[in-house]
């Protein structure tokens, strides 16, 4: 399997007002020869570090994934993950109280999805999204979640758990899209809860063409400058982070 993909982060024109930094953080990776990890994670903005929170959930989950596939195509059971999980939210409370802070300041949301010849495996914590591309429809694998309360949102570090979803299931998809809720307005349909194929169609077609493997550097720089652009930041000022993975 030849992954290759577009990915791009930009930070968004409301950040850009207050002098604040990108929230938003992701990770890309092959594992082994046929498969592929990608994560996408976005700071809370009332978080002091938010924006490291969301490093810390990217690197860790890698780091974790990585080192259980090694020679191997075995998925992780539900149990290992949880696992993950709470190990990830124990580093993130020593960082904390190392700094004088607590996990809330860290607060990031999660949205993986692991790939490999036979399985697709993703988790979900939050407002970022997954879609999958099969049989040209876009199946949307992981829907952005709220709180209770308007523009709030569930997050790594809440208590007493987190609000993590795992799904495993036959590989069925041979395109992917992972992003950040600055996404969500141009990608999805909120009324219907359905992917907008018109707008992952037309995005998708120019990786599906590509000749090379890996991360596709100009099209990556053609993405971040169309996410930084009138077009985009008209409809939404908030940190914006796309993944568009193809198998073809």
């Amino acid at each position: 399997m030849a992954w290759k993909w577009a990915s791009a982060s930009v930070i968004g024109t409301s950040h850009i007002a207050t002098a604040d930094r990108l929230q938003d953080a992701y990770s890309v990776s092959q594992i082994g020869d046929d498969g592929l990890l990608a994560i996408v994670s976005d700071g809370a903005g009332s978080a002091e570090f938010g924006a490291y929170g969301a490093w810390l959930v990217c690197r860790f989950l890698k780091v974790k994934f990585r080192g259980h596939l090694q020679g191997q195509l075995e998925l992780p059971s539900e149990d290992q993950i949880l696992d993950w999980v709470d190990e990830l939210r124990d580093q993130i409370a020593a960082i904390a109280i190392s700094r004088e802070s607590t996990s809330r300041q860290f607060a990031a949301t999660l949205a993986a999805v692991l790939i490999t010849p036979n399985e697709e495996l993703t988790l979900h914590i939050g407002d970022s999204a997954i879609v999958g591309r099969r049989r040209a429809e876009w199946d949307v694998l992981c829907w952005p979640e709220n709180g209770e309360y308007a523009s709030t949102t569930y997050f790594v570090t809440d208590d007493p758990e987190p609000r993590l979803t795992i799904r495993r299931q036959p590989r069925e998809h041979d395109a992917f899209a992972v992003f950040s809720d600055g996404i969500g307005d141009l990608a999805l349909s909120h009324a219907d809860e359905i992917a907008h194929v018109g707008f992952f169609k037309p995005m998708m077609r120019p990786v599906d063409a590509a000749s090379e493997e890996g991360r596709l550097i100009d099209l990556s720089t053609k993405l971040a400058g169309y996410l930084a652009g009138p077009s985009v930041c008209e409809r939404t000022d908030d940190d914006k982070t796309l993944l568009l993975i193809s198998g073809v």
